[in-house]
């Protein structure tokens, strides 16, 4: 099959989940409301040993993705090659999150290829894991012109898709990697020497921040602090598999 008869198929096979889950949703308000009606008559119970509660299912990667679509909702749509959307192990433990696609990644469409890629592989592979196994991502999904920083309304744009694989994925714990993604994920000003070496929490989930590898390319002396980091969020899994 071509790529093109994989995207329609996919496309396809979305929609029906789509349909199938307005369909599960309708019915779940129509038992809501019958089952308030019967509590008004005074009933107060259900006379079905068979109800159960339907539940809604999470998200998919794919659906996500598609959601997200040829995005245009900021202006760095203009200067893209390609959308960084993600990639690695959708059920991982871990989830590494970095700021925004550079040259390479842009010119790729993959996270983390360039140099501070090398060094986020080899963290990686001190941490026990391949890259397949865990999930990388960025809070944005297209590179700054020049790499600037993100501006607040590029960040606003594109942080809700960055939330949704992070409630799909439900990981043990988050990585951020660098400020911009450790106060994104934790809503804080606070810089990243002030927010490392501690667990906080996004959405339930633990979250260590750490340098970024592109940092720590610029400043080598701090690997031995992000090393530090990346125990303590070992500490973390260590924990739960106790």
């Amino acid at each position: 099959m071509s790529l093109a008869g994989q995207d329609e198929k996919t496309r396809d096979n979305i929609e029906v989940m789509r349909s199938t889950r307005r369909e599960l949703a309708r019915l779940a308000t129509s038992l809501r409301q019958h089952l308030s009606y019967q509590a008004i008559m005074g009933l107060e119970w259900l006379p079905s040993k068979w109800a159960t509660t339907i539940k809604a299912q999470p998200e998919s990667m794919d659906e996500i993705r598609v959601d997200l679509g040829e995005c245009i909702r900021c202006r760095l749509h203009s200067h893209r090659t390609h959308i960084v959307f993600g990639e690695g192990n959708p059920s991982a433990r871990v989830v590494l999150v970095g700021e925004g696609p550079g040259r390479e990644e842009d010119r790729m469409g993959r996270p983390f290829v360039g140099p501070a890629g090398k060094l986020l592989d080899l963290i990686i592979a001190s941490m026990g894991w391949r890259r397949q196994e865990v999930y990388i991502c960025n809070v944005i999904k297209c590179r700054p012109p020049k790499n600037r920083d993100p501006l607040p309304d590029e960040i606003e744009a594109c942080g809700p898709f960055l939330r949704r694989q992070l409630q799909a994925i439900r990981p043990q714990a988050i990585l951020a990697l660098g400020s911009f993604a450790a106060q994104f994920l934790l809503s804080s000003q606070q810089p990243i020497s002030r927010l490392r070496n501690q667990v906080h929490q996004f959405e339930g989930i633990p979250v260590v921040p750490t340098y970024h590898p592109a940092y720590l390319l610029r400043n080598p002396l701090q690997k031995r602090q992000a090393w530090k980091d990346v125990q303590l969020l070992l500490s973390l899994l260590h924990k739960g598999d106790s």
